[in-house]
């Protein structure tokens, strides 16, 4: 008898299309052509705000090879929301394809389909406009003015969410100590290796086909057929590949554009826009101004905390209300703190439109709560672990709003093996020496707490639906709505289906990401991947394993209860001769039972879960020049249980080189006419690989009895390792320096203030 062979849950391997990337065999979008293919071009808005008083195509749409202009004249006026998910979702639609009034610079004004790139740019250069100024608005205190200029109707707050859990006015005017601070955090990029693509194809027949990078295929079918009164049966999106997304493909951006040049063309189109374009007319972070209050005791227990944060979400609404959701209720999960009020209002300006990226809204959160920690640290006298340790949830612990238990976190776990990588108390006697005898460097080290949810229960239906069906080899194909981003998504549910009913990775094959041939799907977002997408794989793999026992129980003589299924065969229990290849199986299920194994089983999250991670930073910073430099980097995650070590660990790397630019040098500014920059890489201030920890450690709790609900309870990293990136590095400025900063990014400019005022003082 051949032994069950080792199970690949829990084992390294590579991601699952490692190999056609490696070898540049994998197809993207912009790699794809159809016959007939037109190409297009969009004119930007050079103004942040404006009416178009006047407008004239005649030109470009003279140009030989010119086969479509569009504006605002010829395109749909119904207007709708980008961040949609579902048909039921109530939610502000106030964008269209093309407006008459531009909100930012980088709205659509125009746009054009050509035989070729060139044709289409110069059409572009040919379409004459002229615009009417209106008052610009680029920041959330600007917005907020009694008198402000409404940027919609009914003015500039887009809306408001708020809560109260215990009573939080009455806690603090009984604490020992009340902290206020304002924090405040700037848009930033996805900075997503391929920029926004699209491939659309109206056929005369109404039948419109939309290939794109996207992470929400369903969500785009319902905005896509909406816009253009289509049933959905007539819309079928595609996302055969995505280049990076980092929540920058969730929201439709240029897709309606390129089906309504594709209708009026009558032929396939594709737009492809320029890292410029992709910068200044998809999505940034919500830029975020947060109020905190914080009350405590002696002791160092958090007693309330009174959050009131304004996010700007730029020119449109998008995903302006579930962002401010998301975030607030962040606020639960990291302490124990009975009194909680939190409420956020996202604010409109004419600045790019504010959408999902990496956190949603923890980041932002994020940072003020764990500056905060950190200065209560200080005031007390003690170090920021010993409040950390004394205020961190437990396993027991009870969310203070609803009063459910919030599953299983370990975030002291996190930190006790943080410390141990970083041999913590060593570098604090290194960050004291360095204050007793100062010189060009200063040394620091900080600590900064990070959670994220892991599925959207409790704020809307959370649902997949995977299907895996067998071939007559004993090979298997899953299809799944799930979009891979790159976490590997695809492989991980490949590995849970590999172990469940014994077939061989190999011998798995994945269809995904495509509404005409996957069952319907919630979506790729809120670090569901692992706790819901696996945990639905997992389930439905089970299914599948139990249709294997009942027709390897007949050729096997035996009860199928008596089934076990390894090594892309079916065994008898301790029967060691007694086995049938699941090849034999389907051809015996295929031509004597006649049927075909063909299973699918709608999932959706039975509860909430979220994961947390403990980061520390140990910091040189050069007092001449103002620059930081990131010695040494400990990051410890609780996932309940590592599916894929490999995969966990570049993901973690990753999301650490995200916050890092977050904390340190990333940022888009605005003028006062509202222009942003910068709109190029060179100088927008991402981290090279020359600028990450010269000595980074990366470890997980994964042995405590793993997530109630997860598959084996596994739960997500996805999202959560960029959250407290930011406010451990900032955190370690402010020892280094004994200065608060509470604005990002702390750049070598805003270093070199700080330094010129402790001069000053001096």
């Amino acid at each position: 008898m051949k032994g069950k062979g080792r199970s690949m849950v829990g084992q390294s391997k590579p991601i699952n299309d490692a190999v056609r990337k490696v070898t540049g065999r994998k197809s993207y979008v912009a790699d794809m052509k159809l016959p007939g293919l037109l190409y297009a071009k969009l004119l930007l808005s050079p103004v942040a705000h404006a009416y178009i008083k006047y407008i004239d195509t005649s030109q470009a749409e003279a140009l030989p090879g010119v086969r479509a202009v569009v504006t605002y004249r010829n395109a749909p006026s119904k207007t709708y929301n980008s961040a949609k998910r579902f048909i039921e979702q109530k939610v502000i639609c106030n964008e269209q394809i093309f407006s008459r009034t531009l909100r930012f610079v980088g709205d659509r004004v125009a746009a054009v389909a050509a035989d070729t790139e060139e044709i289409a740019t110069e059409a572009i250069r040919l379409i004459k406009v002229e615009y009417s100024p209106l008052p610009i608005i680029t920041s959330i205190s600007q917005a907020l003015e009694p008198d402000a200029y409404p940027i919609h109707e009914g003015g500039n707050r887009a809306g408001k969410i708020s809560f109260e859990a215990g009573k939080v006015d009455q806690a603090l005017s009984s604490c020992d100590y009340v902290l206020r601070r304002t924090y405040t955090t700037p848009a930033i990029h996805h900075l997503a290796l391929e920029p926004h693509v699209v491939i659309a194809d109206w056929q005369p027949d109404d039948r419109l086909t939309i290939i794109a990078p996207c992470q929400n295929t369903f969500a785009f079918r319902l905005i896509i057929a909406d816009l253009f009164d289509l049933p959905y049966s007539k819309v079928r999106l595609s996302s055969p590949a995505i280049g990076g997304a980092f929540g920058g493909k969730l929201e439709v951006c240029v897709e309606p554009v390129a089906a309504l040049l594709s209708k009026l063309a009558g032929q396939p189109v594709k737009l492809e826009l320029t890292r410029r374009e992709t910068i200044i007319a998809t999505r940034v972070r919500h830029a975020s101004e947060n109020h905190l209050c914080t009350g405590f005791s002696n002791d160092g227990t958090i007693q309330a905390i009174d959050c009131l944060m304004y996010t700007n979400t730029g020119a449109y609404a998008s995903s302006a209300m579930n962002v401010a959701g998301a975030l607030s209720h962040k606020l639960l999960l990291p302490y124990t703190v009975r009194n909680v009020r939190i409420t956020v209002i996202p604010v409109y300006t004419n600045t790019i439109i504010a959408g999902a990226m990496r956190g949603y809204g923890s980041p932002q959160l994020f940072f003020g709560l764990e500056r905060q920690i950190e200065e209560i640290a200080h005031i007390l006298g003690v170090d920021n672990t010993e409040i950390q340790l004394k205020n961190m949830v437990d396993p027991d612990s009870l969310n203070s709003l609803s009063g459910e238990p919030i599953g299983n976190p370990r975030p002291k776990d996190c930190l006790v093996k943080a410390m141990e990588l970083m041999d913590y108390q060593a570098v604090k006697e290194e960050e004291q020496k360095s204050k007793e005898e100062p010189g060009r460097y200063a040394i620091g080290v900080g600590v900064a707490l990070g959670v994220h949810g892991n599925n959207c229960f409790g704020v809307h239906r959370d649902n997949t639906t995977p299907m895996i069906r067998m071939n007559e080899d004993g090979s298997c194909t899953l299809v799944t709505g799930a979009h891979d981003m790159g976490n590997d998504v695809l492989g991980m549910q490949m590995q849970i289906i590999s172990d469940v009913i014994g077939v061989s990775m190999d011998k798995i094959s994945v269809v995904a990401a495509d509404t005409d041939t996957c069952l319907w799907h919630i979506g790729d977002y809120s670090s569901r991947g692992v706790f819901v997408i696996g945990s639905a794989a997992k389930n439905t793999a089970e299914k599948l394993r139990r249709e294997l026992q009942i027709e390897a129980g007949k050729l096997l003589d035996t009860d199928p209860e008596m089934i076990e299924l390894h090594d892309d065969a079916a065994w008898v229990k301790g029967n060691t001769g007694c086995t049938v290849s699941l090849r034999d199986v389907m051809t015996n299920c295929q031509a004597v039972s006649g049927r075909e194994l063909c299973v699918y089983e709608t999932y959706e999250a039975p509860r909430g879960a979220a994961s947390y991670g403990v980061h520390m930073a140990k910091v040189s910073i050069d007092r001449e020049t103002g620059k930081v430099s990131i010695l040494s980097y400990v990051a410890v995650h609780d996932v309940g249980f590592i599916i894929n070590p490999m995969m966990l660990e570049g993901q973690l790397e990753g999301g650490i080189h995200m916050g890092l630019g977050y904390g340190l040098s990333e940022k888009i500014t605005f003028d006062e006419q509202g222009k942003p920059s910068p709109l190029v890489l060179k100088r927008y201030g991402v981290l090279r690989a020359t600028d990450m920890p010269s000595h980074l450690k990366v470890g997980f709790v994964a042995d405590k009895g793993g997530e109630p609900g997860g598959p084996y309870g596994a739960k997500a990293m996805g999202e959560c390792p960029v959250v407290p990136v930011a406010p451990a590095v900032v955190n370690a400025i402010r020892n280094a320096l004994d200065m608060e900063i509470n604005d990002l990014p702390a750049d070598k400019e805003k270093i070199l203030q700080v330094l010129h005022q402790q001069a000053g003082r001096g």
